[in-house]
């Protein structure tokens, strides 16, 4: 991801994150962006239909060892030492439990 689109998604984040408000969950105009980030940017690595590439597999049967607080530290810290970076810049604890809990349902990107 080049450095002008990380820009733009910082930006927009976080200007939408101020505007709904530090401890709510994601509106509905937020869940579709964070959808858009799951399938454009997740899916380059985790595979366009979350079934596993450079990265693991984001499926139920393969998330159901973690907790959701596993998974959203996941999200927001990355892994040191593998490809998965940190998500914090572009995403809210409570946007990133929202994303954690959907994975875990089974959503379909």
């Amino acid at each position: 991801m080049n450095l002008f689109r990380l820009t733009l998604l910082a930006v927009f984040a976080f200007g939408i994150s101020a505007v709904a408000g530090a401890n709510a969950g994601p509106g509905s105009q937020r869940q579709a962006e964070i959808l858009y980030l799951l399938r454009h940017d997740c899916g380059s690595c985790h595979g366009m239909r979350l079934e596993g590439g450079l990265g693991p597999p984001l499926t139920p049967p393969a998330l159901s060892r973690l907790s959701n607080e596993q998974i959203v530290a996941t999200i927001l810290h990355g892994r040191p030492g593998t490809p998965m970076p940190p998500w914090r810049p572009f995403l809210s604890p409570d946007e990133a439990r929202w994303l954690a809990s959907r994975l875990k349902e089974g959503m379909n990107p």
